[in-house]
């Protein structure tokens, strides 16, 4: 009897090698394209974008007004004498929504002169990347101080920046 449940156990663990799953993940290629570039598989495409999406909560604070709005909701919930009324839940709420009003406009334009053009296949992929560039760089200009841009291009060893356009977009933080 013995015998018999061992043989039948070990037939169990070879069901699954009996099954007509698939033996592999589907490859992740590239096809050529007729002017010389390249699609990108779906496979590929999806994990490109999720991995992008895990850029957004940085873009949103570093890239938006989101922070100064929460620190003066914050600010103003504590001169109000109420540490937990409304809570943070709501407050971060309210400082993502007032974000996202404010930024509606850059995000227009950057949808209107890179995305649209992009997606109907009008402008490449690097030529849609700069165009969309360009009205978040003018608002984070317009939102710093000349002052405060020359000191951190001190602390960062990128010398004086002459105009805007020397300054590179990884520190292109706030207005010059």
């Amino acid at each position: 009897m013995r015998t018999f449940v061992s043989v039948i156990a070990m037939a169990l663990l070879l069901v699954p090698d009996w099954a007509w799953a698939q033996a592999s993940i589907p490859l992740i290629t590239t096809q050529p394209t007729a002017n010389g570039g390249a699609d990108y598989s779906l496979s590929l495409q999806i994990l490109l974008l999720m991995s992008l999406l895990t850029l957004l909560p940085a873009a949103l604070i570093t890239m938006t007004s989101f922070t100064r709005i929460l620190i003066v909701l914050a600010i103003l919930r504590q001169a109000l004498g109420t540490t937990t009324t409304p809570s943070n839940q709501i407050i971060l709420g309210l400082a993502l929504f007032l974000s996202l009003f404010i930024m509606a406009p850059v995000f227009d334009v950057a949808y209107n002169a890179a995305l649209m053009p992009y997606m109907s296949e009008q402008i490449g992929f690097e030529a849609a990347l700069n165009a969309a560039k360009e009205p978040f760089r003018e608002f984070m200009f317009a939102q710093t101080r000349a002052t405060d841009l020359a000191l951190f291009s001190n602390l960062g060893n990128y010398g004086p920046f002459v105009s805007q356009e020397e300054v590179p977009w990884w520190c292109c933080f706030r207005r010059f």
